[in-house]
């Protein structure tokens, strides 16, 4: 590995996480026994990496405490794509910073990724900018219904975005949004949502995890379960990443969203991190996207991507269910995240293996039957073939 500052021979590797959620607590679990070490700026003091490598609290807009960080470390990367571009710079300057400025700015801007995406032949659901009232007139007559508007910054989790099904709607999704800087794009009738992981070494070697068809629950991801398309779609959504990863020399892991249409794939997002719907590699794959991000970025050799078995993953939003009633299921694994409950907040998941479907499928039934809520209405969904 290269950086401004060599460690010395033997000595761990540090590693500078700009983010101290749950995505940099799982890097530094994954990478604690390859010898690394991690030091994480992010404005909350509880941040929950924390516990994993020494919590710096400063907001990501300063710069200053950016390049502080950049004094401890080796190489530098972050857990959420909306570090703002100027400390993201900042650090580059400094250190190795994977997967890299311009990777994260082109997917901080839902207009430039879309551009990019257009740019590089990929197909898209059709859009329009948005900056005035007029604007979202001429786009809708253009599109038309339904459709969704959405912010071209800042949104995550279904946030910042209003679904458009009749001309009465765009006034109060244009006063909710309060945005100057909006999208509208095609709202996608689609047969299934799924994402595909991948990871590029500094050599560009490329590897792949099995395509994971993904549920979700007012907008946020509830259910994941790798492995269920056919190798035509696998080929697809490879040669999707792939076109991106080598346009943007990118290095560690990225996350392909992706809606099936028509038996077709189009792209829906790109996230350039480590992401929730691959946090079953860690039970479910040879190698998790958390260790391969680290493998990747510290110059290691990549590591395999299949998967051990069947695999599910349960998502827990704003409060984690009672674990005494699942940890004696046979293949169950669970992971806290250690943060505190609350609406809508991603406190933690569990990954359920088995050897073959079947077994899976008896395994998660017994899982939902204990579950209240969405899980039962989620679950018969899942159960639909895409």
């Amino acid at each position: 590995m290269s950086s401004g500052k060599q460690s010395q021979e033997g000595a761990a590797t540090r590693i500078g996480i700009l983010g101290g959620g749950q995505l940099a607590r799982m890097m530094g679990l994954a990478g604690i026994p390859l010898g690394c070490e991690f030091f994480i700026l992010d404005p909350a003091a509880d941040a929950c990496a924390g516990a994993v490598g020494r919590l710096r609290q400063a907001a990501f807009s300063d710069t200053e405490a950016v390049r502080s960080l950049a004094a401890d470390i080796d190489i530098a990367t972050f857990d959420f794509e909306n570090v703002p571009a100027e400390s993201a710079r900042a650090m580059a300057a400094l250190r190795p910073f994977h997967p890299g400025v311009e990777a994260l700015e082109a997917c901080q801007d839902r207009l430039i990724e879309k551009q990019s995406l257009n740019d590089l032949g990929i197909p898209v659901p059709a859009y329009f900018p948005v900056g005035s009232r007029t604007d979202l007139l001429e786009a809708i007559d253009a599109i038309g219904f339904p459709a969704v508007l959405k912010t071209r910054r800042f949104g995550y989790d279904g946030k910042s975005q209003a679904v458009l099904r009749q001309h009465e709607d765009l006034e109060l999704a244009w006063q909710r949004l309060s945005s100057p800087e909006l999208i509208l794009e095609a709202f996608v009738p689609f047969e299934a949502e799924c994402s595909l992981l991948s990871v590029r070494s500094h050599q560009g070697e490329i590897k792949y995890w099995p395509l994971t068809r993904n549920l979700h629950a007012n907008g946020i991801l509830s259910l994941s379960q790798p492995g269920v398309f056919g190798p035509d779609l696998q080929r697809e959504a490879e040669a999707i990443s792939r076109r991106l990863m080598e346009h943007w020399a990118y290095v560690g892991v990225m996350a392909v969203e992706l809606f099936v249409l028509d038996g077709k794939l189009l792209v829906n997002e790109i996230a350039p991190r480590v992401h929730n719907s691959g946090h079953w590699t860690i039970d479910g794959s040879v190698t998790s996207q958390f260790e391969n991000h680290v493998r990747a970025i510290c110059g290691l050799p990549l590591g395999e991507t299949a998967m051990t078995g069947h695999s599910m993953m349960f998502n827990w939003i704003g409060e984690l269910p009672d674990k005494h009633e699942f940890l004696a299921t046979s293949g169950f694994h669970w992971h806290e995240y250690g943060k505190s409950a609350r609406p809508g907040r991603k406190i933690g998941h569990a990954t359920m293996v088995a050897k073959d479907a079947g077994a899976l499928q008896e395994r998660c039934q017994h899982i939902v039957d204990q579950l209240k809520g969405q899980w039962p209405k989620l679950w018969a969904r899942m159960a639909l073939k895409p």
